[in-house]
């Protein structure tokens, strides 16, 4: 029988951000790696040998770093869980278009011997839907006047862009304000989602990629989350912190500087960029 999976706990995460840009500078999440926490567990059926364990999946992966820890977790062929994710008729909503990520819900999950890649993705998604569902959520995304669906997309940008959990609703702040205005979110973290790598550089080329993920050239939400989102980042996409910032660049670890004008913003680059020259 399969347990109603626990959250990981919630703690600072440290994160670097690259050289300031002279529009929205973001920062990027340092990824964990892609490896499976396999902690040992009672099974409660001794008497059929069956050894049970339990996968750690953190909040901000990605899905394809989801499908490479269940892969190893299960002990399948490298890609099994890929293909399991196409082909277990996940209940993903219509906007998803198949597409489980943003929906591989961040916990920690209970594998037995008899667990198979669907029926785990099926338990992420099921606890995903638990989760987006509930009234705090839904309620949440109408005053915000986006859908669920866009509220967990607006949440995996948080997730990857805040430096702690006390920026991720200045972050979302930023994110609704550019919306409104119309402007290209330009975050960094979804031109790393398009090239699938994590960096802290960006490139003037990286920028002018053809990709429905690039958010400096296009405008709106990109179509897709880009990971994962924890409940944190949830929160901050339902509740974003009062403010009229349209800029944030993180100039020391710990230390993320909004803004609302562009020249208040450029003299947090500045000072970012002294920073990294000092070797600071």
């Amino acid at each position: 029988m399969i347990n109603e999976p626990s959250p990981p706990p919630y703690g600072r995460r440290v994160r670097l951000t690259r050289r300031g840009r002279v529009v929205l500078i973001s920062a990027v999440v340092l990824v964990v790696a892609a490896v499976a926490v396999i902690v040992p567990m009672l099974s409660g059926q001794d008497e059929e040998k069956k050894k049970a364990t339990s996968l750690l999946i953190p909040e901000g992966w990605r899905a394809a770093q989801i499908y490479e820890a269940v892969d190893k977790a299960l002990d399948k062929t490298p890609g099994t869980t890929l293909k399991a994710a196409a082909e277990a008729g996940l209940k993903l909503p219509e906007a998803a278009q198949g597409n489980p990520e943003g929906y591989l819900f961040p916990a920690t999950y209970p594998v037995e011997s008899t667990t198979t890649p669907a029926g785990l993705l099926s338990f992420m998604v099921n606890t995903a839907n638990k989760r987006f569902g509930a009234e705090r959520v839904t309620s949440g995304a109408q005053r915000s006047g986006v859908t669920v669906y866009q509220t967990v997309n607006i949440a995996s940008i948080v997730q990857a862009e805040a430096d702690t959990p006390e920026d991720m609703g200045k972050v979302a702040r930023v994110i609704y304000n550019r919306l409104a205005k119309n402007m290209p979110l330009q975050m960094d973290s979804t031109l790393n989602y398009a090239l699938d790598r994590s960096t802290l550089d960006t490139t003037a080329e990286d920028t002018r990629i053809d990709s429905p993920y690039n958010s400096y050239q296009r405008r709106g939400l990109p179509p897709t989350p880009i990971d994962n989102p924890g409940e944190q980042a949830l929160h901050a996409a339902i509740s974003p912190t009062p403010g009229d910032w349209l800029y944030f660049v993180t100039v020391a670890p710990g230390d993320t500087r909004f803004a609302v004008s562009y020249e208040d913003h450029q003299r947090n680059v500045e000072e970012f960029n002294a920073r990294r020259r000092s070797g600071r």
